[in-house]
Parts: structure tokens; C-alpha cells; sequence
């Protein structure tokens, strides 16, 4: 007893407690599974199945299909022979049958519409974060264009050099016509002298 004590002393830190003590199970693996007593379901594999039945309830086949067997009910149970028939002429089991049905009916369809209202809003969303998207990028592009624009208004263009150019050959054919026996160029030439004078 004694020694089996000495080894849980050795085991155990100085100062820990029962609570304390290291714990059978691992933090890096996963607890197991708890046992459930209800069964468990997947509700978006339940509102995929709603939504195919809600579909074929919605389709020409189904109504045909539904009139046929509504028919074939009638047919059998007036024509049929007495101990065959299995609905007489009320026919309140093929009224039960119908409600049940409208019954389930009604309640997929309208999981189904929430599901789709739920699709419904989620692309509205990313159709309006689209649209602010592409509001702001049409925004920058027409500020830009418009930065552009004004830029281009001080760039000289082609026609406005072409102009100045022409202006300048006129000027300087002027002026070879006008002063032949002065070919300076540079006005500031002729006054050189003046300048020296000045000094």
C-alpha cells in the first residue's frame, strides 16, 4: 500500500490536486461522437427534397398523373364488385387521401418559396454590391476623363503648332523683306554698341 502511495506522490506535483492531474484524454484529438436518442437529419438535403417535390407538384404531370388515379379510383369503386371495392360511393377514404396530401403539400411549398426567397436575397445582395462596384468605377472613369480633358486642354495640339509655325515664317519673311541690308537676326546684336557707349 505504502509503496503505491510513494508512486502517486511521484506521479503527482508538489502542491496539485486530484482535479489537477493530468487528463486521460488528448486536446489534439477529437472528443467521440455523443449518442443521440432523436434522429438526426440533414435540413439542407430535407429542403432539396421539398424543393423536387415542390417542383413536380407544380408540373402538367403531376395533374395528370393525379387525374388518372382519381379516376381509375371512381371507375373501380362504383364498377367493381361488391367485395372489391374498398371506397363506396362517398368516397371518404379518397377525400382523407387528398387532404393528407394538400396537407403535406402546402407546407413544402412553402419551404421551398423560403428557400428560394433566401437564394433571392443573397443574389440581390451581391447584384447590388455589383452595381455600387461598378457606380464607383464608372465614377473614376469620368473623373479621370474629365482630368484628361482639362490636360489636353493646355497640351498643344498639332493645328495650334502648325499655326504658330506658320505665323513665325511669316514674321521672318517679313522681316528679310523689310530689313535686306540688316541681316542680324538678333535685335540684341544692333545694340551692342549702345551698350558700350553706356559704359
Amino acid at each position: 500500500m505504502a509503496p503505491e502511495r510513494e508512486n502517486l506522490r511521484e506521479r503527482t506535483p508538489a502542491g496539485a490536486t486530484a482535479a489537477s492531474r493530468p487528463r486521460t484524454t488528448r486536446l489534439d484529438q477529437p472528443l467521440p461522437r455523443r449518442r443521440r436518442f432523436l434522429p438526426e437529419y440533414d435540413p439542407e438535403a430535407f429542403g432539396r427534397l421539398s424543393e423536387r417535390i415542390a417542383r413536380f407538384l407544380g408540373t402538367g404531370r403531376f395533374i395528370v398523373w393525379m387525374t388518372i388515379v382519381i379516376i381509375l379510383w371512381v371507375l373501380w369503386n362504383v364498377f367493381a364488385p361488391r367485395g372489391l371495392r374498398f371506397d363506396e360511393y362517398p368516397f371518404i377514404f379518397l377525400t382523407l387521401m387528398l387532404s393528407l396530401q394538400a396537407s403535406y403539400a402546402a407546407p413544402l411549398i412553402l419551404l421551398a418559396q423560403n428557400r428560394q426567397d433566401d437564394r433571392d436575397r443573397v443574389n440581390l445582395e451581391q447584384d447590388r454590391k455589383q452595381n455600387e462596384r461598378s457606380i464607383a468605377d464608372t465614377e473614376y472613369l469620368t473623373r479621370e476623363i474629365a482630368a484628361l480633358r482639362i490636360g489636353l486642354g493646355e497640351v498643344a495640339t498639332r493645328d495650334w503648332i502648325r499655326s504658330e509655325l506658320q505665323d513665325t515664317i511669316k514674321e521672318m519673311e517679313e522681316r528679310q523683306n523689310g530689313h535686306r541690308h540688316d541681316p542680324v537676326v538678333f535685335p540684341a546684336e544692333r545694340s551692342r554698341g549702345r551698350d558700350a557707349d553706356d559704359r
